[in-house]
């Protein structure tokens, strides 16, 4: 089975991850790329590490043209600019995996509400599945309209599953404090994410005001079965890869570090994806750079009776790109773990 795969946005960090993931699929064929900056241009002449991997040029986006020789469509492209493309996938009777924010929400107001956008697809919202398979993936497999994860949600979700599935924690005393490479910025030019002002540089933005937030709440009110509010701040290090997340909560009962840490082992026994780590080992974002992993690390401070999880994950790969094609594997009835499974870099 050979999957031909359109990517549109390719020319994106999230958008070049996908390529350098899907080069070495075995069951993938590179058919499309489209860009609004490089139209006419190698792909390896925008990003030189593809050279001798993807030999395609950039094209300008004809939504037509690349369903027509497309299985799967990838669309790495800001919120605002699935929702047509999800239209057209929608006429065909094609498969699509947006990586942006448009299909992630199942009320449109809290879209709109967030990313001051009016939402121009609303009848296909039922339709998408949030795309974050430890959690999800039943749903996904018979899904033609996958919304990717947030990068910060997916480190905050998976952080928090076990604990909201089995109801030990005090749902109105959680708080995710997250830290992100430069990488999560996009490849747009803004003077945030400038050198001399990141470089020896550590800060918080968008305090209580950040969009990933209600993704977090939906996803985690799904898995409780109530309605969850969290505290979400988002840092940014001086990093170009990674996100660790550390997140805090109220237990609800007196829980040893021994059973949560065997409740998380139980959970994610059998997903690939997720590694729990050894009593007294903590994540770090180096150890998944490179990787679909998302590393969990568990442990309680009885002094005040709250649970600390810490998570780790790359944010361009299991935060962005590597899900996707997590993702399409699942949707194309594949080995879930196909372009994926592999150690990273190190050091």
């Amino acid at each position: 089975m050979t999957v031909k795969v359109g990517i549109i946005g390719a020319t994106g960090y999230t958008g070049s991850e996908l390529v350098r993931i899907l080069y070495r699929h075995p069951e993938v064929e590179l058919v499309s790329l489209t860009t609004r900056s490089y139209a006419g241009m190698p792909l390896h002449k925008v990003y030189p590490h593809l050279n001798k991997y993807c030999q395609l040029t950039c094209e300008e986006l004809d939504r037509a043209k690349i369903f027509d020789i497309s299985d799967v469509v990838f669309v790495a492209l800001p919120h605002g600019h699935a929702m047509p493309v999800a239209v057209e996938a929608a006429r065909r009777g094609k498969k699509m995996i947006d990586l942006g924010a448009d299909f992630r929400f199942s009320d449109f107001q809290v879209y709109e509400k967030w990313y001051k956008v009016e939402h121009e697809a609303k009848d296909l919202l039922e339709e998408a599945v949030y795309g974050l398979p430890e959690v999800n993936r039943d749903k996904i497999k018979g899904a033609w309209l996958v919304a990717n994860p947030g990068c910060y949600p997916t480190s905050a979700i998976l952080a928090l599953a076990p604990l909201l599935q089995q109801k030990l924690i005090d749902t109105g005393s959680i708080v995710v404090d997250s830290k992100s490479g430069v990488s999560g910025a996009g490849r747009g030019l803004s003077l945030g994410s400038h050198f001399c002002e990141v470089n020896e540089n550590f800060k918080a933005y968008n305090v209580a005001a950040h969009r990933h937030t209600p993704e977090i709440e939906q996803a985690l009110s799904r898995i409780a079965g109530e309605q969850i509010t969290v505290t979400f701040t988002p840092h940014l290090l001086p990093i170009t890869r990674g996100i660790l997340s550390t997140v805090y909560a109220k237990l609800s009962s007196d829980a040893s570090v021994g059973r949560i840490r065997e409740l998380y082992r139980d959970y994610y026994e059998n997903e690939f994806f997720v590694r729990v780590l050894p009593d007294g080992t903590l994540p770090q974002t180096k150890w998944v750079a490179g990787t679909n992993h998302c590393d969990i690390g568990v442990t309680v401070d009885e002094r005040t009776g709250r649970v600390i999880v810490i998570s780790a994950i790359d944010n361009v790969v299991k935060g962005a790109s590597g899900q996707a094609v997590q993702n399409m594997n699942i949707i194309c009835n594949l080995p879930e773990d196909t372009a994926l499974a592999g150690p990273g870099l190190y050091p």
